[in-house]
């Protein structure tokens, strides 16, 4: 031992340090003030999925939608926080799962849909209204959207068009996705459906795969939109984009659309920097309650995948289409 101390003079500092650090993680653990970090989801493993085959015909799209955010800071039994849902913990799969069987509902007739559990940042994170917390905080959460994502890209069927789509968090694993893929990827893209989340000018600057949609059925494109009752609701956090479509109308401009006889849905500008936004009229939203003052309070957040499914399905389709026939299929 003497000898091994006399070559190697540094290990005695270097097994102080590391003692000194197991110690300190230890105590953290038993003051609850470290961070759990759950499990790596195993996307091989089909219990990370959910998954539809909607496409009888083969004349479809494969959707690949991410999910929002479901979970609040939760601690193990330990007492040790958490700020990311647990994709092993069965209620934490099923709470995800409430949302994915009801946009899948409306997205995977005609279509083959995919939806990956991931380890999402907690609500608690967003709360914080800090875009660098944010944005440390998601770099696990949007890894494993990304690492899904390439796995669904390498099996699945090259031959046919793509389709992606995100509410909320899951919007904004939608704009990393964009970043992410390929330009051999970006090709068979028919459409990016960004749905309560921001896209910047940055965005589009920075990233020649994130080009906003003009029309009912241009390709390649990125949908955008987030709801609320006037333009003063905007929160910058979430929803200050630099672009926005109807998906009523499928104009960008402020031509007003009328949805479900009632409720009229317009394009307007707000804040400054300037944002683009959807403001309604004729619809309430009471349906969503408020939480902590934060989501739901003039803006209409949780009506996103909802209200306009309608649309959303037929656009869905109308784009495939011609995805197709600009493609020789």
């Amino acid at each position: 031992m003497l000898t091994t101390m006399k070559k190697y003079p540094l290990i005695v500092p270097l097994v102080a340090l590391v003692a000194v650090l197991v110690l300190s993680c230890n105590n953290k653990k038993k003051t609850g003030l470290a961070e759990f970090i759950p499990k790596a989801p195993d996307y091989g493993d089909s219990l990370m999925w959910y998954k539809v085959d909607g496409d009888l015909l083969g004349t479809g799209a494969d959707v690949f939608y991410i999910v929002s955010t479901w979970e609040e800071d939760w601690k193990t039994s330990e007492g040790v926080i958490c700020h990311y849902a647990d994709v092993w913990n069965q209620t934490h799969r099923e709470h995800m799962a409430t949302e994915i069987r009801g946009v899948a509902a409306y997205m995977s007739p005609g279509n083959r849909f995919f939806a990956p559990y991931y380890r999402h940042m907690a609500i608690d994170g967003w709360m914080l209204q800090n875009e660098d917390t944010i944005q440390s905080r998601t770099r696990l959460s949007m890894g494993d959207v990304c690492q899904a994502f390439d796995l669904f890209e390498r099996q699945r069927d090259k031959s046919r068009p793509l389709i992606l789509a995100g509410f909320s968090q899951g919007g904004m694993a939608v704009v990393e996705l964009l970043k992410h893929m390929s330009d051999e990827t970006y090709r068979r893209l028919v459409a990016a459906y960004v749905m309560g989340y921001k896209v910047t000018a940055e965005d589009t600057i920075r990233c020649p795969h994130i080009r906003p949609a003009k029309g009912e059925s241009d390709t390649g494109v990125t949908i955008c939109y987030n709801t609320m009752k006037d333009v003063k609701y905007v929160k910058p956090l979430l929803s200050a984009s630099a672009c926005c479509i109807n998906p009523v109308n499928w104009r960008t401009d402020a031509t007003p659309a009328t949805l479900h006889d009632s409720i009229t849905v317009t394009v307007a500008r707000a804040g400054s920097p300037e944002y683009r936004v959807l403001v309604v009229s004729g619809y309430s939203g009471a349906e969503y309650p408020a939480y902590k003052d934060f989501l739901n309070v003039g803006d209409i957040h949780s009506c996103e995948p909802w209200l306009y499914q309608e649309c959303l399905k037929k656009n869905m389709a109308v784009r495939t289409q011609a995805w197709k026939k600009l493609n020789g299929q």
